[in-house]
């Protein structure tokens, strides 16, 4: 047990990637920095700011934090069609960041099996996508209901679309969207970017998990915590196994049931915002 436990918080350097030699090739390390940054400046990290600012406009707010509301997945257009087409725009948008990262990793060198995305996932993907979910979900339902009970967190409307033919196809397109997204920039493709500027595991799965609690700051406090939370759980998963499918797997099935079921239900049930 102990022995699990030190493989768990302290595991090895994974051989790959190299670190680049801090000494040899300091130009090659400034145009890694430099790709990180434009990375998430244009993607996860600029939505990191301005959730910071929303938080800081919520607080200003005369009415508490429960007392406010944020919807993930809102209309975006009056008219019935143009709104279609920008809800399946948004989740494109979201699957070619995932894919800036997967081309940049491929581009530098690097197979994408050796960051966990091969061709063909494993059978036991499925299961630990279905483990983590479950592992995250319930817990994180609870959490998120007391943080907002406790005035520590906006009420989250993981959806307000109008109920037509589409909405649940959108909702799940965003779902795989937000999964790729994340799990391919923030785990796969920032920390092996970490590793090869020379960081440990442990300070590469801090800085990620933190950056996927700061673009849920919108929600409040408990949304960057709890998201903090997965994080931390995700990345070391990725560092144990160097398997990232079952990460997006998992993501997608969270967010599906967090869109499409608050869709159902929202008019159903009233401990829900």
């Amino acid at each position: 047990m102990n022995r699990w436990l030190r493989r768990w918080f302290a595991p090895a350097s994974t051989p790959l990637p190299q670190p680049v030699p801090t000494a040899g090739d300091a130009r090659q390390r400034r145009i890694l920095t430099v790709e990180v940054v434009i990375v998430f400046t244009i993607t996860l990290g600029f939505a990191g700011l301005r959730s910071l600012f929303s938080l800081i406009d919520s607080l200003l707010q005369t009415t508490s934090l429960s007392d406010q509301s944020v919807a993930i997945n809102a209309p975006q257009a009056t008219n019935e069609v143009i709104d279609l087409l920008r809800q399946l725009l948004s989740a494109t948008q979201l699957v070619a960041w995932g894919a800036l990262g997967v081309y940049l990793l491929w581009r530098g060198g690097m197979k994408l099996a050796e960051v966990g995305l091969p061709r063909r996932p494993q059978a036991a993907d499925l299961r630990w996508s279905i483990g983590l979910a479950a592992l995250i979900g319930i817990p994180g339902l609870l959490f998120y209901l007391a943080m907002w009970q406790f005035g520590l967190n906006l009420g989250v409307q993981p959806s307000t679309l109008d109920q037509t033919w589409w909405r649940p196809i959108t909702l799940t397109l965003s779902a795989f969207g937000n999964g790729f997204a994340e799990e391919v920039l923030v785990v796969g493709y920032l920390i092996t970017r970490l590793r090869q500027l020379g960081m440990g595991e442990n300070t590469s799965l801090i800085i990620s998990a933190v950056l996927r609690g700061s673009y849920h700051l919108y929600q409040g406090f408990g949304g960057f915590l709890g998201n903090v939370a997965m994080g931390l759980i995700f990345g070391r998963v990725w560092q144990r196994t160097n398997r990232l499918w079952p990460l997006v797997a998992a993501h997608t099935l969270l967010d599906v049931v967090a869109f499409v079921g608050y869709a159902l239900l929202r008019d159903h049930v009233s401990w829900l915002p």
